[in-house]
């Protein structure tokens, strides 16, 4: 795993901020996607003013975060599949779970954060297949009022909804699957909506996204 130096994380996070601002993202939120890469990352995300890091595996992002001092840290949304069996070991370190898809997940992470009273009640995000991807993560968007009923009665905090554009990155088709994810959103009356990645922001923003997960636009091509 590398790490370009803070200089040119700098220059990117700046790159960045200027692409989200010129799509109208005055108060998009710009979380660092840290995985594959170093516990400096975390530490150059931090320097550089991002709001927030983003992991996707659990046994990286334990390994890393310990080499990252309190001072240092920001915010961590755990953005990979989620398997319950690696929620007691993630409890610690996640500030938000934005890629919850499935009850069993909930009642995992209900059961877990209510030990820790720090992480209670603990902030999810439900993560949503709006591209109808059969291996893209996420619950069918007619499932999603359930499954925010559900942990909320279990005493989660959903404080939004999460989705993955299409894989081909056709823009047309990423605008429909943004755009239905906002509106999911507005139903519900939830606020937030992460999506939007390095070839996509613009188009996330312009349909509603508060939160865009950037990783090799700022950190460069994972090896």
């Amino acid at each position: 795993m590398i790490t370009p130096d803070l200089s040119t994380i700098t220059q990117r996070v700046a790159q960045i901020r200027s692409r989200i601002l010129s799509a109208g993202g005055e108060n998009v939120s710009l979380i660092a996607v840290t995985k594959s890469f170093e516990a400096t990352a975390m530490i150059a995300a931090h320097a550089t003013g991002c709001n927030a890091v983003g992991e996707n595996y659990a046994q990286e992002l334990i390994s890393k975060i310990g080499q990252v001092p309190n001072e240092n840290r920001l915010p961590v949304h755990f953005i990979g599949r989620l398997q319950s069996n690696k929620i007691k070991s993630l409890v610690n370190f996640v500030d938000v779970w934005q890629s919850v898809d499935r009850i069993s997940v909930v009642r995992e992470i209900a059961k877990r954060c209510k030990i820790i009273e720090h992480r209670w009640p603990a902030q999810i995000m439900l993560q949503v297949n709006s591209t109808n991807e059969p291996d893209k993560g996420g619950c069918e968007p007619s499932e999603v009022p359930i499954l925010m009923a559900k942990a909320s009665a279990l005493g989660l905090n959903v404080i939004g909804l999460m989705t993955v554009g299409p894989t081909n990155n056709e823009p047309d088709q990423t605008r429909v699957a943004f755009r239905l994810v906002r509106k999911i959103a507005n139903d519900l009356g939830l606020n937030q909506v992460s999506m939007g990645m390095t070839g996509d922001i613009e188009i996330a923003i312009e349909e509603g996204s508060t939160s865009v997960r950037i990783g090799t636009a700022l950190f460069g091509a994972r090896i």
